[in-house]
Formats: structure tokens, C-alpha cells, sequence
């Protein structure tokens, strides 16, 4: 990872945070808690490892909040092999070092059965080699650039193929414009760089040509965007229906937007796909010049299912905030948790080794109507939505795809990773297996 500066990733100037799921709620909240016995026995460790303070906290601490509704939720059911789950807190306060030695408190001092934590790729790289050393779980639920499959992970947030390549498929197809050029903005660090480098190579292989595709990066915190949104206006004048892929993270979004609507750009003349805009995000922004740009997620708070209903209803009585959003990443962090508590009853034991083995095949309910699969590569199979900005900061969905998609550890569109998988099941039991010399490149990440 070269770059250092405090990374507001997904930090989506509001905070992206999560939409944690309801699909097994669904019952249980919509009928009020379920009442079990209170758990005894020693306690079962759960460790939480979002920000808490720093640039980041505006995101984090809304999936500390829906991490401990969960926990909570799971003890009124009884707890976990009969005993209570222990939230155990810490705030690695958006410090990326900091975050490695939090994970490492966790699990050698704390001894937590799993962590559910970071938020941005530079956090979930410096964690990753304490996970492996140490044998850990570590849920991550945020969408990332994919090219990454470890052992100790479970990625419950979307890979490149669950977002990015879905979204620049409509903006190729005649409902969505049928672009023939694309700009693709984004800020500087891994996460756009890697997904932008992924998507050249699948627009080329669409026939979309060189000159047709415009990369640009800003430095987070991007205030002034006069002359890049000048640039991308002249670059949508050539006479060919022209669409933005915004990789654009954090509070620079919001100046992006508004020089937008200075310049008089609406989505009809050059629609915005964003890949880090939510709720969350749209509740602090004038959303009438927005209407009609776009954004794809795994998740909306719109869909109108009844699991989806039943986890609004509870955030919101969790909370005492009954304005208060869901997004995206919280569902990721509902579908994991709920999976990780049907893998450790399957294995009659939160032995990581033996919870890790389980945890493949897990199916738990999302929230939008279907059913996620944890896959061999321990990414998740997940819907696909594109929504559209309304006038009150929701997303109307306008295209969906016909079939959940599993996720791909590492991109088909990459020269060097074309040929990997990921399969941690047994005889291969490795992260970047070549399909195609049947060899494993290592037996931890790559």
C-alpha cells in the first residue's frame, strides 16, 4: 500500500457506513426480541475494531453501533453454544498502524473468537498479516478493489464484479445511455486505482477505445473542482454519449456534486455512477441538483422487503434515531455476523481453524429478498442494484441484476490475476491458486 495519508476510503464525507441486514430479523424483530434465558458461562469474545475518533469516525462508529444492536439481539436469543457474547471495543482511531496493534490486542490479550472491523483498504492491509500470524477471524464489510484472498478474512462487502463491472454494463446498455465514453474519477489511493485499472481493461474489451477513456485522481479533501469538472464537461462534447464512474471518496464528493450543478451538468447530460455515495452520504447534501445520478450498491434503504422493514424499524429503536439511515456496509456486517453465529454452532466450538473450515457454504438471508452464500473464496454471493438519486436522499432502484453474483477474489480483466482463484477447502486450501499451472502461488494472501 504506498500511500500513507489518513485514507477516508469509503469514508463517504457522511459516513457509508453500514446497512446491517434484517433477513433473519424478519421474524424475530418484527414479532419484538425474542426472549431466551439469559445466557451464563464464561463469555464468548467478540472484538470490534472500527474508529471510533479521527477522520474516520464519521463512517466507523455507525458499524460499532450496529455491531453491538447485533451482539445484543443474539444474547435475548439465548447467546451462542449457550453462553453470552462479550462485545470487547477499541478504537484504532484512524490510524492505520494503530490498527495493527488493536487487532493484535484482540486476539493475544482479548482472545476474541472474531473481529468485525475496518473500513478502509489501507486498514484492512496493515490488520491482515496480525490476522494471519495469530490465526485470527476478521469480518471486513465494506466494497473494496478485490485482488486480495486470505484465509483469516471473510469479505462480506463487494468485490469489483458485485459492483463496478455490473454498473459500467448499464451505463454500456441502451437503458442506461449506452455510453461510448467514460470518465473515470476517482481519489488517490489503492481502492479507485485498483478498481480504475480493472475497469480500463473491461471497457477496452467492450470496444470502447483509448481516446474514449479519461483517468483522472484528486488528493482526499478535493475542494476546488472548477477546472477538473471543466475538463470532463469538454471531454462529454465530443459528440459521443459519455458517463462517470466516481470513485471520489469522502467529504470531496460534496464540492464534486456542486460544481456539477455550477456548471449546469445534470444526469441527463452526463450521468455520475458512484461507487461511494449512499444514504448516509445524501442525508448532508442538497440532493434536487442530484437527481437522477447514480450509484450501485449491493443494498438501498428503499427496498421495500419485509426483512428490510423489521432491520429499519429495530436500527431506528436501537438508536432512538428514527431519521436515522442504513446503508450498504451495515448489511454486510448483519449477513457476516449472522453467518459467523450459524458457522461456530455447526462447529460446536468458536476454535478458529475449525469456524473457519464451517464457514464455507453458510447461506444467511440479506435483506433485499434473497439469500447470500459464503463462497470457497470467502467472498459472497450478493445482488447487484443501481439506484437513482431522488429529491429526499433515497435511491429509487432502476436495473438490478437477474441473479445474485458470486464474488471474485481476483479479476478476470487483470493480465496477472486471470487465471487465479481462491478455495479454501481442501485438497487446494489456497488463496491465489493458478487455474491454469495448478500450482498455489502461497498459502496465505497474495
Amino acid at each position: 500500500m504506498p500511500h500513507t495519508m489518513p485514507n477516508l476510503s469509503r469514508r463517504a464525507f457522511g459516513r457509508l457506513a453500514l446497512a446491517s441486514s434484517a433477513a433473519a430479523f424478519g421474524g424475530a424483530l418484527g414479532a419484538g426480541y425474542a426472549r431466551a434465558a439469559t445466557p451464563k458461562g464464561e463469555p464468548i469474545k467478540v472484538g470490534i475494531l472500527h474508529s471510533l475518533s479521527g477522520t474516520m469516525a464519521i463512517s466507523e462508529t455507525t458499524l460499532k453501533d450496529v455491531m453491538l444492536m447485533l451482539i445484543a439481539e443474539q444474547n435475548r436469543k439465548g447467546g451462542l453454544l449457550g453462553r453470552p457474547l462479550e462485545p470487547v471495543v477499541v478504537d484504532p482511531a484512524s490510524n492505520w498502524p494503530l490498527f495493527a496493534e488493536k487487532a493484535r490486542q484482540l486476539l493475544s490479550v482479548d482472545k476474541a473468537s472474531a473481529v468485525f472491523g475496518c473500513w478502509t483498504s489501507v486498514s484492512r492491509k496493515s490488520v491482515l498479516p496480525v490476522f494471519e500470524e495469530l490465526n485470527g477471524i476478521l469480518f471486513y464489510p465494506v466494497q473494496y478493489e478485490g485482488q486480495e484472498c486470505s484465509r483469516n478474512i471473510f469479505y462480506t462487502g463487494a468485490a469489483p464484479n458485485q459492483q463496478a463491472i455490473p454498473a459500467v454494463d448499464y451505463l454500456l446498455s441502451e437503458d442506461g445511455g449506452g455510453a461510448k465514453r467514460f470518465a473515470l474519477v476517482g481519489t488517490d489511493y489503492i481502492y479507485p486505482r485498483t478498481t480504475n485499472q480493472i475497469l480500463v481493461s473491461y471497457l477496452k474489451s467492450k470496444g470502447i477505445a483509448d481516446e474514449d477513456i479519461m483517468v483522472n485522481y484528486t488528493p482526499f479533501g478535493q475542494s476546488d473542482w472548477q477546472t477538473i469538472v471543466s475538463q470532463i464537461k469538454a471531454f462529454g462534447a465530443a459528440g459521443k454519449k459519455t458517463a462517470v464512474v466516481s470513485t471520489i471518496n469522502g467529504d470531496a464528493n460534496v464540492p464534486f456534486y456542486k460544481e456539477l450543478g455550477n456548471q449546469g451538468i445534470s444526469a441527463t447530460d452526463l450521468p455520475v455512477m458512484a461507487f461511494s455515495v449512499g444514504e448516509e452520504e445524501l442525508a448532508g447534501m442538497d440532493t434536487k441538483p442530484l437527481v437522477g445520478q447514480l450509484a450501485a450498491w449491493n443494498y438501498f434503504e428503499s427496498i421495500d422487503t419485509p426483512a428490510n422493514a423489521a432491520f429499519i424499524k429495530q436500527w431506528h429503536a436501537y438508536t432512538k434515531q428514527p431519521k436515522r439511515t442504513t446503508n450498504d456496509p451495515m448489511e454486510a456486517h448483519y449477513i457476516g455476523f449472522n453467518m459467523w453465529v450459524q458457522a461456530v454452532t455447526k462447529a460446536g466450538t468458536t476454535d478458529h481453524d475449525k469456524v473457519i473450515d464451517a464457514m464455507v457454504g453458510i447461506r444467511q438471508p440479506n435483506l433485499t429478498g434473497g439469500v447470500a452464500e459464503m463462497l470457497p473464496d470467502h467472498h459472497l454471493t450478493k445482488p447487484v442494484f443501481i439506484g437513482e438519486i431522488q429529491d429526499d436522499g433515497q435511491f429509487s432502484v432502476v436495473w438490478k441484476t437477474p441473479a445474485l453474483v458470486p464474488g471474485q477474489a481476483w479479476s478476470p480483466w487483470v493480465a496477472q490475476t486471470k487465471d487465479l482463484i481462491g478455495d479454501w477447502r481442501q485438497p487446494i486450501a489456497c488463496g491465489n491458486y493458478n487455474s491454469a499451472t495448478k500450482t498455489c502461488l502461497s498459502h496465505k494472501h497474495a
